[in-house]
């Protein structure tokens, strides 16, 4: 490393430079402290072994936090923009990651929040140069954003069905059978049109059972529904398809991704421009 840097320098690089090798060392480090902090959170959820051995995990977590506490603060010491880094998505992740900690103090349930230090190990992504994976993750968010207005009119007329189904079957039923209310006929609705079926309420008469059914069957109908929507616009997002790419000659402007040559004319889309001398 470069001994004419200052220190802070030097702990930039070493903290927020993924592509070095103190960056990758040092990320490496982090992320197997993450792993063996969520270890001793899952294992410390058990019964018996927490009668037996909760100071000592508290000790241990209490060493995690103000391990995490501290590479915080040198990231905002070392950081150009303290209050940039702070306030970005990465900064309140590692934040988060002190906070039940500390609060574990006085609230000892709060030690399971500690598990959101999970949303850490997306740090994995730079430490072994996954970038290309997350690009990838455009093309779901490219589909999701394609879909929202039908999937938006999917889920409104879902809840409406269940609420008329919820409505019917309290008027059918009613109390003396469990539907002591339209939100219980409304519960029981959407657990028997997603097909769970938890059986803490069934219908007892026939008129009522015949509606469960098509209530059942309908379920099976529409639960591809969003699934199609969503693969149809990811399969558009992946190919790429009419993209823009104005013809210089005819003006045709759909083109399939890729393509270096109109369609229509054969002329060359992205001709260079020969500058004059």
């Amino acid at each position: 490393m470069d001994t004419s840097l200052s220190r802070r320098e030097r702990l930039h690089i070493v903290i927020f430079e993924a592509n070095t090798p103190a960056g990758r060392t040092f990320d490496k480090i982090v992320l197997v402290a993450i792993l063996l902090s969520l270890l001793v959170t899952v294992i410390d959820s058990i019964e018996s072994i927490h009668r037996d051995y909760a100071m000592l995990f508290a000790w241990i977590e209490w060493g995690f936090t103000l391990l995490f506490a501290i590479e915080y603060i040198l990231r905002l010491y070392c950081s150009p923009r303290p209050l940039k880094y702070a306030f970005s998505f990465y900064g309140l992740v590692d934040l988060l990651a002190i906070v039940p900690g500390v609060l574990s103090i006085y609230y000892s349930d709060a030690q399971y929040l500690l598990i959101v230090r999970i949303i850490r190990m997306l740090r994995i992504f730079r430490v072994l140069k996954l970038g290309t994976y997350l690009r990838q993750a455009n093309y779901l968010l490219a589909a999701l954003r394609g879909s929202k207005q039908k999937i938006i009119v999917f889920l409104v007329t879902v809840s409406t069905l269940v609420t008329v189904f919820g409505t019917l079957m309290y008027v059918i039923e009613g109390p003396e059978h469990g539907f002591t209310s339209i939100p219980k006929g409304i519960y029981w609705a959407i657990v028997t049109l997603t097909t769970v079926g938890f059986g803490d309420i069934v219908p007892k008469t026939p008129v009522g059972q015949m509606l469960s059914s098509l209530v059942m069957i309908i379920g099976y109908s529409i639960i591809a529904v969003p699934t199609g929507i969503f693969h149809a616009e990811l399969a558009n997002a992946m190919r790429g398809e009419q993209l823009k790419h104005d013809c210089p000659v005819c003006s045709k402007n759909f083109h399939e991704h890729g393509a270096a040559f109109c369609s229509r004319c054969g002329n060359q889309l992205f001709a260079k421009v020969e500058s004059k001398a």
